[in-house]
């Protein structure tokens, strides 16, 4: 019996949404910019409660810095890249990656940006 609810226990935490995963840690960073241009890097988020955030990115020889918040598999950012402000929105895949549009306050269109769980 006991052997029987241990495996009924761990088919439920295999079964569990990707809204239960933890989002902090490293991620590879691989975007495009407004013109369709490629970048990769590395992003660090790092929780400061079960839906707040800060996170950084260091992409492209350059760096930015954000605050971040995550609701069930919405996860959003608003960042400084020097003396511009942007805003990104990411979906939470399955598989625990980010899938994501980012813009730049005062710019017309947007870029993509995957981060992948190191």
């Amino acid at each position: 019996m006991r052997t029987f609810m241990l495996s009924l226990a761990m088919l439920g935490l295999a079964s569990m949404p990707a809204a239960a995963q933890s989002i902090g840690g490293t991620y590879t960073v691989a975007g495009t910019n407004f013109d369709g241009s490629k970048y990769g890097g590395e992003a660090t988020i790092t929780l400061t409660s079960d839906t707040t955030c800060t996170i950084h990115w260091e992409t492209g020889g350059s760096t930015s810095d954000g605050i971040c918040m995550r609701n069930d598999n919405a996860f959003s950012a608003g960042y400084a890249m020097g003396k511009e402000v942007g805003l990104v929105v990411y979906k939470i895949e399955k598989d625990g990656s980010l899938h994501g549009l980012w813009t730049i306050a005062g710019q017309n269109g947007n870029g993509t940006e995957v981060l992948t769980p190191k």
